[in-house]
């Protein structure tokens, strides 16, 4: 019988008016991948932290039993000492130090202020050729892309000879193909005896890694299934975290209501803000229809969210050049206020960096894009703000016990509704959505869905970025193919497949067309 690694025990956590985990159990044996799901909020990411020192004991009841013996972690240098090594979906690298930096900041070679940085170098590169990275550990972090990021990460964690290693959506921002690399990765540390924990809402993903998974519902422990003995396809674990069988993932749409022609952009292009030579839109030209939800399809570095962000005020790029109509009336967009009076709205991907003010309220944010709307000589009118809150979180069915929350606080799926409440209430005929359901369950997903199908059946226009192929066939009535900054395929919905749309990729890598 295999040795019990871990045991979390009776854990319950209380925040300000919420009670985040309750009495939560959970075992994980040695050597095994054991998968934690549910949807966001359930408290998956709250009990990590519990097990890694960030809520430190004292502030949460009930036992963390490691290794045999029961642990009081203080901080997460206490947790990583014992070998539990967290990684966040954020990734906590800082650009502009190298890789070898990042890897042993706060884990330093050498004596107090006299860091032996050969011995530094030699072991990051030697972590990095054990997680199949091919960089130098001299590079800086800034020059590599997220999926090699990522690895990074684990090759950090694992100079901290992480022996149990927690991987909190680990995948979230990753290609398929970056994806299968990171989850192979880990099948081989198993081979070596590691223990991984994952948190992830990529169902295939779980189903191809995890040994057992333990599904956690509003708070508490639902069940674990275990991949020997139990079913573990998507349709089961979906029932385990939702209480219900989501029949269609997709809600169904109509798309009668498909009207004239809302906005083209013509002969768009796009250089590089920093590396002003390097063309990253290279002469695209697209149409949205009202009353039609339009994809992008495309993979990591296909110039999607750069396009994007150009067409929304310029926000990104430089020597920017083309065309933009709005209701075939040609239309300069040189500021995100431009954007916004043209009734143009864009929902970044990047929710916590650029979307939303983390440290204020969800109020605060609702209003953000539309403060004119619930003032009056430049004073807010708090009642109206409030009630403007109120109506967003009632409309998206956002989890919170107050709109005076933080957003902060919020799990990722609320946060995301947040965002879009921002513009939703900014009044918006077009709103472009960038990954708009990236680290968020399958539930909070479904509601996304059904609040696009609501934007177009009143006559709006949604240009929608995905990384996942599933979502833009599922969502989209007609789909742009982007490569290497250009279009390179524009099929109908009903006609388009997955294979489809990646073979339009590989011919243009080809130089086909």
């Amino acid at each position: 019988m295999a040795k019990i690694l871990l045991e979390m025990k009776n854990i319950t956590k209380t925040f300000p008016g919420v009670k985040a985990l309750d009495n939560v159990n959970l075992q994980v044996e040695e050597g095994e991948i054991h998968a934690l799901v549910g949807e966001n909020g359930a408290g998956k990411s709250t009990l990590m932290n519990v097990l890694s020192g960030i809520y430190p004991y004292g502030t949460y009841e009930g036992n963390i039993i490691y290794n045999g013996e029961i642990c009081k972690f203080n901080n997460i240098k206490d947790s990583e000492e014992k070998g539990i090594v967290i990684i966040h979906q954020e990734l906590a690298l800082i650009p502009y130090m190298t890789i070898g930096e990042n890897m042993y900041l706060g884990n330093e070679r050498g004596k107090a202020f006299s860091i032996n940085w050969n011995e530094t170098y030699g072991e990051a590169d030697k972590y990095l050729k054990i997680v199949g990275l091919e960089e130098s550990s001299r590079t800086l972090i800034k020059d590599i892309g997220v999926g090699k990021q990522q690895l990074v990460e684990i090759a950090k964690a694992l100079a901290k000879k992480a022996r149990l290693l927690i991987l909190d959506e680990p995948t979230a921002s990753l290609n398929e193909d970056d994806s299968k690399a990171l989850l192979d990765l880990l099948l081989k540390f198993k081979e070596q005896g590691m223990t991984s924990i994952i948190i992830s809402h990529k169902l295939n993903e779980i189903a191809y890694v995890a040994d057992k998974i333990t599904v956690i519902r509003d708070g508490s422990t639902i069940e674990t299934l275990d991949k020997t003995k139990d079913d573990i396809s998507e349709k089961r674990i979906i029932k385990g975290m939702v209480g219900r069988e989501l029949t269609d993932r997709f809600p169904k749409r109509e798309k009668k209501n498909i009207g004239k022609l809302a906005m083209e952009v013509k002969n768009w292009n796009v250089y590089h803000p920093l590396f002003t030579e390097r063309k990253v839109v290279d002469n695209v030209s697209i149409k949205v229809n009202k009353g039609e939800v339009v994809g992008i399809a495309g993979l990591m570095g296909a110039g999607r969210t750069e396009l994007a962000m150009s067409i929304f005020g310029k926000s990104y790029g430089t020597r920017i050049s083309g065309q933009i109509f709005i209701d075939g009336k040609e239309v300069k967009l040189n500021t995100v206020q431009d954007a916004i009076d043209n009734k143009l709205a864009y929902v970044t991907e990047d929710r916590k960096g650029n979307g939303l003010i983390l440290s204020k309220s969800i109020k605060f944010n609702t209003s953000l894009a539309n403060m004119s709307a619930v003032s009056k000589n430049r004073v807010i009118d708090a009642d109206k703000e409030y009630l403007v809150a109120e109506e967003y979180r009632d409309k998206l069915k956002t989890k919170c016990p107050t709109v005076e929350q933080n957003v902060g606080n919020l799990s990722g799926g609320n946060q995301q509704k947040v965002l879009l409440a921002k513009w939703m209430f900014a009044q918006p005929d077009i709103l472009i959505l960038d990954e708009p359901t990236r680290g968020i369950d399958v539930g909070a997903k479904y509601e996304i869905y059904c609040i696009i199908n609501d934007l177009v059946a009143a006559g709006k226009s949604v240009i929608m970025i995905s990384s996942e192929l599933p979502e833009i066939l599922g969502v989209a009535d007609r789909i742009y193919v982007m490569n290497e900054g250009k279009i390179v395929g524009e099929i109908k919905g009903e006609e388009a497949t997955q294979e489809l749309i990646m073979s339009r990729i590989v011919k243009s890598s080809k130089g086909e067309q």
